[in-house]
This record gives structure tokens, sequence and C-alpha cells, in this order.
């Protein structure tokens, strides 16, 4: 799966299972628990994740690359 600012955070989570634990170790903090975070994601994308989190657009791309290969 290719990640873009525009790919949704729920595709993410249906992908890659909840890699809240492995972006926290790249200092991005977990908004509540799964089930809520899969709630909150339908509309969410990449893009608006990196300004709620407040983090470059293309330092969250790079943080979401890493949590994924560190879950492998």
């Amino acid at each position: 799966m290719e990640i873009t600012k525009d790919t949704s955070i729920s595709d993410l989570l249906e992908e890659y299972g909840d890699i809240a634990d492995v972006m926290e170790l790249f200092g991005v903090k977990r908004v509540g628990r799964y089930s809520l975070r899969r709630l909150l994601t339908k509309a969410l994308t990449v893009e608006w994740a990196a300004r709620i989190h407040r983090v470059p657009l293309d330092e969250f791309l790079e943080i979401l690359h890493k949590a994924i290969a560190a879950q492998k």
C-alpha cells in the first residue's frame, strides 16, 4: 500500500492494524483507544493527522513508514 498525504487513516488501520505503540516511539502521541481511533479516522487523512499532531507532513509520512517497518 502506498502511503500519501491523501491516504485515509482508517485504511492504514485496516492494512497495518494498531501502529500507535510504534508511532509513540517516534514521538506521535496516541489518540484514545484503538476502537475510538477507528471511529475517528473514517474521514481523516494522513495530511490532517499530521496537522492535528503538529508534525510537518514529510516528517509524519516518514514516521508512518518507520512505524510500519518496525511492526514487521
